[in-house]
Protein backbone atom coordinates (compact mmCIF):
# COMPACT_ATOMS: atom_id res chain seq x y z
CA UNK A 1 0.00 0.00 0.00
CA UNK A 2 1.71 3.01 -0.90
CA UNK A 3 1.12 5.98 1.65
CA UNK A 4 1.70 9.68 0.58
CA UNK A 5 0.64 12.80 2.82
CA UNK A 6 -0.13 16.10 1.63
CA UNK A 7 1.13 18.26 4.00
CA UNK A 8 1.38 21.60 2.37
CA UNK A 9 -1.89 20.91 1.41
CA UNK A 10 -4.03 20.14 4.97
CA UNK A 11 -7.24 22.64 3.89
CA UNK A 12 -7.38 19.60 1.31
CA UNK A 13 -9.82 17.86 3.19
CA UNK A 14 -12.23 20.97 3.12
CA UNK A 15 -12.17 21.74 -0.40
CA UNK A 16 -12.85 18.08 -1.51
CA UNK A 17 -16.02 17.97 0.46
CA UNK A 18 -16.98 21.54 1.15
CA UNK A 19 -19.91 21.07 -0.98
CA UNK A 20 -21.29 24.53 -0.59
CA UNK A 21 -21.42 24.08 3.67
CA UNK A 22 -19.27 25.86 5.90
CA UNK A 23 -17.43 23.69 8.34
CA UNK A 24 -16.11 25.33 11.42
CA UNK A 25 -13.44 22.72 11.62
CA UNK A 26 -9.68 23.31 11.99
CA UNK A 27 -7.78 21.80 8.55
CA UNK A 28 -5.43 19.01 9.17
CA UNK A 29 -2.96 17.06 6.91
CA UNK A 30 -4.64 15.14 4.56
CA UNK A 31 -3.12 11.50 3.97
CA UNK A 32 -3.99 9.65 1.03
CA UNK A 33 -3.49 6.01 0.78
CA UNK A 34 -3.55 3.35 -2.70
CA UNK A 35 -3.23 0.15 -3.40
CA UNK A 36 -1.40 0.84 -6.77
CA UNK A 37 1.62 3.25 -7.61
CA UNK A 38 1.71 6.88 -6.81
CA UNK A 39 3.23 9.40 -9.59
CA UNK A 40 4.77 12.88 -9.35
CA UNK A 41 5.11 15.17 -12.38
CA UNK A 42 6.05 18.89 -12.36
CA UNK A 43 6.46 21.17 -14.62
CA UNK A 44 7.54 24.72 -13.88
CA UNK A 45 4.35 25.73 -12.14
CA UNK A 46 2.69 23.42 -11.06
CA UNK A 47 2.93 19.68 -9.62
CA UNK A 48 0.59 16.84 -10.40
CA UNK A 49 0.37 13.70 -8.41
CA UNK A 50 -1.97 10.58 -9.28
CA UNK A 51 -3.50 7.38 -7.23
CA UNK A 52 -4.25 4.49 -8.73
CA UNK A 53 -6.74 1.21 -7.34
CA UNK A 54 -8.42 1.95 -4.18
CA UNK A 55 -7.41 5.32 -3.48
CA UNK A 56 -8.37 6.38 0.11
CA UNK A 57 -8.29 10.14 1.30
CA UNK A 58 -8.57 11.27 4.54
CA UNK A 59 -8.43 14.57 6.24
CA UNK A 60 -10.55 16.75 8.54
CA UNK A 61 -13.81 15.73 9.41
CA UNK A 62 -13.43 13.69 5.82
CA UNK A 63 -13.22 10.25 4.10
CA UNK A 64 -13.23 9.70 0.49
CA UNK A 65 -12.98 6.40 -1.52
CA UNK A 66 -12.17 6.13 -5.56
CA UNK A 67 -10.77 4.47 -8.13
CA UNK A 68 -8.22 7.00 -9.34
CA UNK A 69 -7.64 9.97 -8.09
CA UNK A 70 -5.38 13.49 -9.24
CA UNK A 71 -4.36 16.20 -7.66
CA UNK A 72 -2.90 19.21 -9.13
CA UNK A 73 -0.43 22.04 -7.11
CA UNK A 74 1.05 24.82 -7.91
CA UNK A 75 4.39 25.19 -7.04
CA UNK A 76 6.97 28.35 -6.56
CA UNK A 77 10.54 28.31 -5.64
CA UNK A 78 13.67 26.73 -7.39
CA UNK A 79 11.95 25.76 -11.04
CA UNK A 80 14.52 23.38 -11.80
CA UNK A 81 14.16 21.44 -8.28
CA UNK A 82 12.60 18.18 -8.92
CA UNK A 83 10.20 18.84 -6.21
CA UNK A 84 9.96 21.78 -6.28
CA UNK A 85 7.57 24.14 -2.90
CA UNK A 86 3.92 23.05 -2.80
CA UNK A 87 1.99 26.39 -2.73
CA UNK A 88 -1.62 26.12 -3.82
CA UNK A 89 -4.21 23.27 -4.30
CA UNK A 90 -5.21 23.84 -7.72
CA UNK A 91 -7.98 21.23 -9.12
CA UNK A 92 -8.51 17.33 -7.83
CA UNK A 93 -10.38 14.75 -9.96
CA UNK A 94 -11.97 11.76 -8.88
CA UNK A 95 -13.19 9.02 -10.81
CA UNK A 96 -14.87 5.38 -10.72
CA UNK A 97 -16.74 4.48 -7.43
CA UNK A 98 -16.31 8.11 -5.87
CA UNK A 99 -17.82 8.28 -2.19
CA UNK A 100 -17.01 11.10 0.19
CA UNK A 101 -18.18 11.20 3.10
CA UNK A 102 -18.16 14.42 5.59
CA UNK A 103 -20.43 13.82 9.08
CA UNK A 104 -23.70 13.36 8.21
CA UNK A 105 -23.30 14.47 4.87
CA UNK A 106 -22.67 11.72 1.68
CA UNK A 107 -21.80 12.09 -1.72
CA UNK A 108 -21.66 9.26 -4.54
CA UNK A 109 -20.79 9.74 -7.59
CA UNK A 110 -18.91 8.38 -10.84
CA UNK A 111 -16.72 11.45 -11.81
CA UNK A 112 -16.19 14.06 -9.13
CA UNK A 113 -14.27 17.33 -9.69
CA UNK A 114 -12.97 20.03 -7.82
CA UNK A 115 -11.61 23.51 -8.55
CA UNK A 116 -11.16 25.68 -5.38
CA UNK A 117 -10.09 28.72 -7.77
CA UNK A 118 -13.96 28.98 -8.91
CA UNK A 119 -15.25 27.49 -6.00
CA UNK A 120 -17.00 25.04 -7.28
CA UNK A 121 -17.26 21.01 -7.19
CA UNK A 122 -18.70 19.22 -10.36
CA UNK A 123 -20.74 15.48 -9.42
CA UNK A 124 -21.48 14.09 -12.62
CA UNK A 125 -21.93 10.13 -13.94
CA UNK A 126 -25.29 9.27 -12.03
CA UNK A 127 -24.39 11.42 -8.43
CA UNK A 128 -26.17 11.30 -5.56
CA UNK A 129 -26.21 13.61 -2.44
CA UNK A 130 -27.31 12.14 1.07
CA UNK A 131 -27.90 14.22 3.96
CA UNK A 132 -28.89 12.26 7.25
CA UNK A 133 -29.19 14.78 9.25
CA UNK A 134 -31.97 16.41 7.91
CA UNK A 135 -33.17 13.37 5.84
CA UNK A 136 -33.05 14.64 2.27
CA UNK A 137 -31.28 13.00 -1.13
CA UNK A 138 -30.49 15.12 -4.33
CA UNK A 139 -29.93 13.19 -7.47
CA UNK A 140 -29.59 14.15 -10.82
CA UNK A 141 -27.34 14.18 -14.30
CA UNK A 142 -25.17 16.57 -12.95
CA UNK A 143 -25.10 18.08 -9.61
CA UNK A 144 -22.77 21.62 -9.44
CA UNK A 145 -21.79 23.06 -6.29
CA UNK A 146 -21.17 26.55 -5.94
CA UNK A 147 -19.75 27.19 -2.37
CA UNK A 148 -18.91 30.74 -2.75
CA UNK A 149 -22.65 31.36 -3.46
CA UNK A 150 -24.07 28.94 -1.30
CA UNK A 151 -26.16 27.48 -4.30
CA UNK A 152 -26.64 23.87 -5.75
CA UNK A 153 -27.61 23.41 -9.34
CA UNK A 154 -29.14 19.90 -10.16
CA UNK A 155 -29.49 18.88 -14.09
CA UNK A 156 -32.90 16.33 -14.13
CA UNK A 157 -33.18 16.88 -10.22
CA UNK A 158 -34.79 14.45 -8.45
CA UNK A 159 -34.96 15.41 -4.45
CA UNK A 160 -36.28 13.28 -2.04
CA UNK A 161 -37.46 15.04 1.38
CA UNK A 162 -39.07 14.03 4.43
CA UNK A 163 -43.18 13.41 4.34
CA UNK A 164 -45.25 16.84 5.24
CA UNK A 165 -48.66 16.53 6.60
CA UNK A 166 -51.84 15.74 5.02
CA UNK A 167 -52.96 18.71 3.52
CA UNK A 168 -55.93 17.82 1.86
CA UNK A 169 -59.54 18.82 3.56
CA UNK A 170 -61.55 15.99 4.98
CA UNK A 171 -65.40 15.49 3.21
CA UNK A 172 -66.78 16.24 6.96
CA UNK A 173 -65.08 17.94 9.27
CA UNK A 174 -64.44 16.39 12.50
CA UNK A 175 -65.09 18.81 15.13
CA UNK A 176 -62.70 20.07 17.67
CA UNK A 177 -62.21 18.51 20.82
CA UNK A 178 -64.82 19.64 24.01
CA UNK A 179 -66.83 21.48 21.06
CA UNK A 180 -70.64 20.51 21.27
CA UNK A 181 -71.83 18.15 18.31
CA UNK A 182 -73.65 20.15 15.44
CA UNK A 183 -77.18 19.88 15.16
CA UNK A 184 -79.74 20.33 12.31
CA UNK A 185 -82.46 22.73 12.84
CA UNK A 186 -85.80 21.78 13.33
CA UNK A 187 -88.43 23.05 11.05
CA UNK A 188 -91.65 23.42 12.81
CA UNK A 189 -94.12 20.91 11.24
CA UNK A 190 -97.44 23.01 9.38
CA UNK A 191 -100.75 21.18 9.30
CA UNK A 192 -102.19 20.84 6.14
CA UNK A 193 -104.87 23.03 4.81
CA UNK A 194 -108.30 21.85 3.98
CA UNK A 195 -110.35 23.52 0.82
CA UNK A 196 -112.05 25.52 2.60
CA UNK A 197 -116.34 24.88 2.09
CA UNK A 198 -119.17 26.71 2.10
CA UNK A 199 -120.98 26.69 5.77
CA UNK A 200 -124.62 25.44 5.69
CA UNK A 201 -127.51 27.00 4.70
CA UNK A 202 -130.49 27.80 7.40
CA UNK A 203 -133.44 27.52 5.32
CA UNK A 204 -136.98 26.90 6.25
CA UNK A 205 -138.73 23.80 5.76
CA UNK A 206 -140.48 23.78 2.88
CA UNK A 207 -144.45 23.46 3.91
CA UNK A 208 -147.43 21.86 1.95
CA UNK A 209 -149.82 24.12 0.27
CA UNK A 210 -153.62 23.64 1.84
CA UNK A 211 -156.26 21.22 0.25
CA UNK A 212 -159.55 22.82 -1.18
CA UNK A 213 -162.48 22.08 0.25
Amino acid sequence: MKIFRLLATGALALTIFGLAWAQSVEPKNTVITSEGPAEMVSTDKETTFTFKDHVVVTGTNMKMNCDYLEIVVLRSGDQTATVGKAEKFKSMLATGNVLMVMGEREAACGRAEVLPGEEKVVLSEHPVIVDHDQNTRGAGKKITLLRGQRRVLIEEPEITAPPVKDLGVDKEAKPAAGAAPATKESVPATKESKPATAPPQNNPPATAAPKQP
